[in-house]
């Protein structure tokens, strides 16, 4: 199976059959995105001090409260 893996990671799409039907494609992936690292956006945006303060009754009457 991992020597499959790699032709398929190499481009290679492979089609994996049963009784000579075919069940499965294994194919590359294509959107490999890095991995995300924590804290890449400190200090970018600040949380004001009233943003869990109670919405207006204005805004409120839109909601049915």
């Amino acid at each position: 199976m991992s020597s499959l893996v790699e032709r398929a990671a190499a481009g290679e799409e492979i089609v994996i059959s049963k009784s000579g039907k075919p069940k499965a494609v294994l194919m590359p992936v294509r959107d490999v995105r890095p991995l995300r690292r924590p804290g890449q956006g400190k200090n970018a945006w600040k949380v004001r001090g009233d943003f869990d303060a109670p919405l207006p009754t204005s805004l409120l009457k839109h909601f049915g409260a």
